[in-house]
């Protein structure tokens, strides 16, 4: 039996089929392709605006830690040149950053510091090892003493690599003239090599001193510690004198929060 030829009505009918067919491809190939991605005129246009940047923050309780201890800056309210200004000694801030740290480390002994701590700070003190060397320290800050030799090792080497030869920590007397108080008396304070990194700012015959009368355009230029050891002891909490008025280049003090150096 032969094929049926189309009648006039089915190929109006199979016409119709292709045309829908060939405007339903095309509407199909027209579409953008959905992956979630904007339609490639749209992605243009937003290529070409700044992102908001989203700071990521550290969870509550959290940090960043280096060899074991919290990365961490001194506590301004602590540091010597914010309570002391053209040998003016502000005895307001002065006496909020003894009672911080007589609070935290013990009394050195006096009337004043014995109202705010029973627990003198000395009793407190232990001989730590400091590249090579034996010191003195309040207990709580050892551990970040110990942080900052770890990283010095580390990271201070060919040019900045430095041996120092004397260590100076807890000291039974006050070194400040009038009611200002050493942070050596808390055990907080490291003086390292007097005679090679001097204190320009302090009494005689420390002026004298060959660095003190050279011209200099920073305190790093006055000490022979490289200022990649300074960095160092900054990292985890310490401030260095260099940076006071005094320019005792020799001496760091730490300034951090000491429950917060492990945790």
């Amino acid at each position: 039996m032969s094929a049926r030829s189309p009648r006039p009505d089915d190929r109006r009918l199979q016409r119709a089929s292709r045309l829908l067919f060939a405007a339903a491809l095309g509407l199909v190939c027209a579409a953008p392709f959905v992956t979630g991605e904007l339609p490639i005129a749209e992605a243009k246009e937003a290529k070409g605006k700044a992102k908001p940047k989203v700071e990521k923050k550290a969870p509550a309780g959290k940090g960043v830690f280096e060899h074991g201890c919290r990365v961490q800056s001194p506590q301004k309210f602590l540091e010597r040149r914010t309570f002391v200004s053209k040998g003016v000694l502000d005895g307001g801030k002065h006496t909020k950053a003894v009672q911080y740290l007589a609070t935290h480390y013990g009394n050195v002994g006096d009337d004043v510091t014995r109202k705010l701590n029973p627990k003198g700070a000395l009793p407190q003190a232990v001989t730590v090892q400091f590249m090579g060397l034996p010191v003195s320290v309040h207990t709580k800050v050892a551990p970040a003493l110990a942080c900052v030799e770890k990283k010095i090792k580390k990271s201070c080497t060919g040019a900045s690599k430095y041996t120092p030869r004397a260590l100076g920590g807890f000291r039974g007397a006050n070194t400040y003239r009038g009611i200002e108080i050493s942070n050596h008396l808390f055990g907080i304070a490291l003086d390292i090599d007097p005679d090679r990194n001097p204190c320009c700012g302090c009494v005689d015959p420390w002026p004298s001193h060959p660095k003190c009368k050279q011209k200099s355009r920073s305190p790093y230029d006055r000490a022979a510690m490289p200022k990649c050891w300074i960095k160092a002891f900054e990292r985890f909490g310490f401030d260095w004198l260099g940076h006071d008025p005094l320019e005792d280049t020799m001496h760091f003090e730490f300034l951090g929060d000491p429950d917060r150096i492990k945790k």
